[in-house]
C-alpha cells in the first residue's frame, strides 16, 4: 500500500512540475526590443507594435521561448505634444509572447516613455531672442531702442520656439525594454 501511495504522490508532483513549467507566473519580467520607431505625434491608442524577446524567457529554469522569438505588444496611450508646453506622451504594454511556436496572449505592466520638457528651449530661444532684440536695439536706437528689440526680439524667439517646440515621446528602433507580467498567462 505504501509503495502505490508513493508511485500515486510521485505522480501527482509531476503533473504540478508540468502544469506549472506551462505557466508564466505573475512578476515574471520579459525584456523586448522594438522592431520600429514608435513616436506620440503619430500613434494612436489600440495601434500594434512588434518586437522580439532581448532574452531567453526562464520559467523554473526551463527555456519556455528563445532570445528572439517574436513578440506582440499595443499602445495603450498616446499624446502628442503641444508646441510650448506638455510633452508627448506614450504607454506601450505587451499582448503576446511566442512560446513553442504559439503566440500566447499575455497581460503585463505598463512601460511608459515621456518627451523632454519644453522649459529650457523655450527660455533658451525666447530669452536669446529677446537679447539679440536688445543688442541690435541698443546699438541703433540707444535706451529706447534696446527696450523695443528686446520685446521684438523676445516676440521672434517665441514664434521660433511656437515653430520648432514639439517634444514627443519616442521610443526608437531596437530600444529594449522591460514588461512585468500582471497576471499569469498558461502556455498551454
Amino acid at each position: 500500500m505504501l509503495g502505490k501511495s508513493l508511485r500515486v504522490l510521485s505522480f501527482v508532483m509531476l503533473l504540478a512540475v508540468l502544469v506549472a513549467a506551462e505557466t508564466i507566473p505573475a512578476g515574471t519580467r520579459i525584456t523586448m526590443r522594438t522592431q520600429s520607431q514608435i513616436n506620440s505625434g503619430s500613434a494612436h491608442s489600440g495601434q500594434s507594435f512588434n518586437g522580439t524577446l532581448a532574452r531567453d524567457l526562464v520559467v523554473n529554469g526551463r527555456v519556455l521561448a528563445r532570445a528572439g522569438a517574436p513578440v506582440r505588444g499595443t499602445v495603450t496611450f498616446a499624446k502628442s505634444s503641444g508646441r510650448l508646453h506638455e510633452p508627448g506622451e506614450l504607454a506601450l504594454r505587451l499582448s503576446s509572447v511566442e512560446v513553442n511556436g504559439r503566440m500566447v496572449p499575455v497581460k503585463t505592466s505598463a512601460f511608459h516613455a515621456k518627451g523632454k520638457s519644453h522649459t529650457k528651449s523655450n527660455v533658451t530661444k525666447i530669452g536669446g531672442g529677446a537679447a539679440a532684440g536688445a543688442l541690435i536695439g541698443g546699438l541703433v536706437g540707444g535706451g529706447k531702442g534696446a527696450l523695443i528689440g528686446t520685446a521684438a526680439g523676445a516676440g521672434a524667439g517665441t514664434g521660433v520656439a511656437a515653430a520648432t517646440g514639439k517634444q514627443e515621446a519616442v521610443v526608437h528602433a531596437e530600444s529594449a525594454l522591460t514588461f512585468t507580467l500582471s497576471s499569469p498567462a498558461s502556455t498551454r
